[in-house]
């Protein structure tokens, strides 16, 4: 992990939104609607940083993975690659930046293909882009690649279903790693498996960070994992960017009341401090992303609504009481009435 003072980005991210249509009908299908899944999502990942994405299911987290990775268009926004908007590109220009920004899925019993050996599901990259390994040298890369993250290079022959989940996402990271790509982005790589796993596979990708100055974009709901693994955490609610900052100002000073309702539902080991803490109880349910609410889209649950929130949605920027003063808190976050 590394600060991001005085870097250029390598990727940034400009008012991205995705929107879904509502059809109804069998045979004329008429749109109805749509569902606000990304709505002005902006930020900047930098070369060789984790940028952790938190939010509730359903908050647009793995949408936006999606939209980085062109396996879904925008229909609005800008998705820039060393300057480079990608959401415009097609062909051979974006096959070429493909190569630089790989995925690590979620579900390692689904994302690999169950008739192939690993040496196939690993090398596959290299046949839509050869000149990365000539044939007679993909073999070799395989095994390396094997080698790299933790099995056995003479498991090249096996299938997946010979491993353990564990070692399937570990075969899913070499796939991500073998056209050497800049970034990675990672839809919550450890979710489905054991915690003894997950604490492994998360050690490994900090390694691989460190070895291939990777920049990770790292999805997830755990809290616990994003703060081990992450630079700079990002928090999502019904398709918006509410609070991002530093990890350290996201855990320990969080400004936007949803960050605060998130962290304080955090399980704490030590029963007397989990005694002492406030737990903040949320009140109904998440709004439909096809009918969001006015201004703040959470101040239907939010403990500090007024007028205000309803009427003027709050922009993600350094809350007033805290610019410019030098505080720990001083990040942005998208409250009218932030506070640490």
């Amino acid at each position: 992990m590394s600060t991001t003072e005085a870097r250029e980005p390598v990727l940034q991210v400009r008012n991205l939104v995705k929107n879904f249509p509502i059809t109804q009908g069998i045979v004329f299908r008429k749109n109805v609607g749509s569902v606000q899944a990304v709505s002005g999502v902006t930020f900047d990942l930098f070369q060789g940083e984790t940028l952790g994405i938190v939010g509730e299911s359903g908050c647009g987290k793995s949408t936006v993975a999606k939209l980085l990775m062109n396996l879904e268009r925008p229909t609005k926004g800008e998705i820039l690659y060393k300057g480079e908007d990608i959401t415009k590109l097609s062909g051979k220009a974006l096959k070429a930046v493909r190569r630089n920004i790989q995925m690590v899925f979620q579900d390692p019993y689904t994302s690999l293909n169950p008739r192939m050996t690993v040496g196939d599901i690993i090398g596959e990259p290299y046949e839509i882009h050869p000149e990365v390994a000539p044939k007679g040298e993909r073999r070799k890369a395989v095994e390396d690649l094997l080698d790299v993250v933790g099995l056995n290079p003479e498991y090249i022959n096996r299938y997946p279903h010979q491993f353990s989940g564990g070692q399937r996402q570990r075969i899913g990271i070499a796939r991500g790693l073998a056209l050497r790509p800049e970034i990675i982005v990672a839809d919550e790589p450890v979710s489905a498996l054991d915690v003894s796993v997950q604490a492994q596979v998360i050690n490994l990708m900090e390694k691989l960070q460190d070895e291939f100055n990777l920049s990770y974009m790292f999805i997830a709901h755990d809290l616990s994992i994003v703060r081990h693994i992450s630079d700079r955490v990002g928090v999502m609610y019904l398709g918006k960017l509410v609070e991002i900052g530093g990890d350290s100002q996201i855990y320990e000073h969080p400004t936007h009341p949803y960050t605060q309702a998130l962290l304080s539902a955090v399980p704490v080991p030590d029963p007397a401090a989990r005694d002492h803490r406030d737990r903040i109880i949320l009140a109904g349910d998440v709004p439909s992303p096809a009918n969001p609410p006015s201004g703040c889209r959470f101040r239907t649950r939010c403990w500090k609504a007024q007028e205000r929130c309803a009427l003027e949605e709050p922009l993600l920027a350094v809350p007033a009481v805290f610019r410019g003063v030098g505080s720990p808190a001083e990040h942005d976050s998208a409250c009218h009435f932030a506070e640490e």
